[in-house]
């Protein structure tokens, strides 16, 4: 039996984007949207996880950006999960599906970066292009991830989920 994989997140692209995982690869993902910073603690998710089935298995994901100044201290108080941090934003693992992105950037930056690549790209919804990308390009944009120094502006940890729902798959 493949482990569930319990993604607490903060907004509806993330929840979008680990559904969009969900549906594609066919595992099973518990998806914990809407999440603010102030919520997220060890007995939130205990509280989580107690309503649901659960095995030893079953592997805990903290998806958020890190343009919230305090937020990457908060969230490594949380020793149960595995950090999935963007920063600025989640766009930025978006952009690293179509090329290299070094130079800092806002989350705005980030944004308009992306909807200048995919002009159908808005907050939680991706067109059909994008979604084949986001799939399609999981390796390359991992690999260009796994380059960067964990939670500088810019660089993201996304792709340790992406890594464990490909391992899920072997």
């Amino acid at each position: 039996m493949n482990p569930t994989f319990f993604v607490f997140c903060e907004g509806k692209t993330e929840a979008a984007y680990v559904d969009l995982l969900r549906r594609n690869f066919r595992v099973p993902v518990e998806i914990i949207a809407r999440v603010s910073d102030s919520n997220i603690s060890q007995p939130y998710i205990d509280r989580c996880r107690r309503d649901r089935f659960t095995t030893p298995e079953d592997k805990t994901f903290l998806m958020f950006d890190l343009d919230v100044p305090g937020m990457l201290e908060h969230l490594k108080k949380i020793k149960e999960a595995t950090l999935l941090l963007s920063n600025p934003c989640i766009e930025y693992w978006f952009l690293l599906h179509y090329n290299e992105v070094n130079k800092e950037m806002s989350s705005a930056q980030c944004l308009a970066r992306l909807k200048a690549i995919d002009a159908e790209y808005s907050k939680g919804d991706f067109s059909v292009l994008m979604k084949k990308v986001l799939i399609e390009g999981i390796d390359t944009a991992a690999s260009r991830a796994k380059a960067k120094e964990d939670y500088t502006n810019p660089s993201t940890t996304v792709h340790l989920l992406t890594d464990e729902i490909l391992k899920s798959k072997r």
